[in-house]
């Protein structure tokens, strides 16, 4: 595994980011293909994107 990937993650978690976003991070960076469309909310639409583009400052946006 990518060693950047690794530390993003482990760094969203840590901070106490939006699972949601997390998550559509993860699948995003991995292109992996997105959810279901019911099953897709706002928090993982944007960790999909931000994952795709490989922005590693988006989840501030999703920390609580």
């Amino acid at each position: 595994m990518n060693q950047q990937y690794y530390d993003a993650v482990v760094t969203m978690e840590q901070a106490g980011t939006d699972p949601e976003f997390v998550q559509g991070f993860q699948c995003g960076y991995l292109l992996i293909p997105e959810r279901e469309e019911q099953r897709i909310t706002e928090a993982y639409e944007a960790g999909y994107a931000a994952g795709k583009e490989r922005d590693l400052e988006a989840y501030k946006e999703w920390t609580n």
